[in-house]
């Protein structure tokens, strides 16, 4: 990463250990609860479909409005293996080129989020999984869900009330990831 202050323009960043990382979803109530007592997506989420994966946890709450946008009111941290996460991003195909055929990986670079949920000069991965790779992030590579959902809240409050170093001492930390060889250059 080179100097303290310095950030690649497309680099991902998350919470991870030696064997799993953190990504985060949103999603209603009622895909969000049966999944949370299973401890995994069962119906009605359905495998298959598109279902795209954030490992930024503010990218995440801008895109979900901290929780609260429609369909988005439960903020799931989703911990996955690294092993799923890596094939995903070497499979990954840029979400701007088009084919005959759809990718079942695809990625975007987005700008990252502040505190404010204001653009930063860098740019936040997405992964968009599909197909196959939607039914292996389901039944192969997740290994727990928590509901952050109060976090984010509790976040967006300190937020509101001006406490900018209480809601980031709350945030997930989130550092460089070891990215794979992909092609998520675009």
């Amino acid at each position: 990463m080179g100097d303290a202050g310095y950030v690649e323009q497309k680099e991902i960043r998350a919470d991870y250990d030696d064997r799993h990382i953190t990504v985060y979803q949103a999603y209603s109530p009622l895909i969000a609860v049966p999944a949370l007592a299973a401890g995994g997506f069962v119906p009605p989420f359905k495998p298959g479909r598109m279902t795209w994966i954030k490992p930024s946890f503010l990218w995440m709450m801008y895109r979900s409005g901290w929780g609260t946008k429609p369909d988005q009111e439960c903020v799931l941290a989703v911990r996955i293996t690294r092993s799923g996460f890596d094939w995903a991003v070497r499979a990954a195909v840029p979400s701007s080129e088009t084919g005959v055929r759809k990718p079942d990986v695809r990625v975007q670079w987005d700008p990252e989020r502040d505190l404010r949920l204001g653009e930063l000069p860098y740019r936040s991965l997405q992964l968009g999984l599909a197909g196959e790779a939607s039914r292996r992030y389901v039944d192969e590579w997740v290994v727990g869900l928590t509901d952050v959902t109060p976090l984010a809240h509790r976040i967006r409050d300190l937020v509101r009330a001006g406490d900018l170093d209480g809601a980031r001492a709350l945030l997930p930390v989130e550092r460089p990831y070891p990215s794979p060889v992909a092609s998520t250059t675009s």
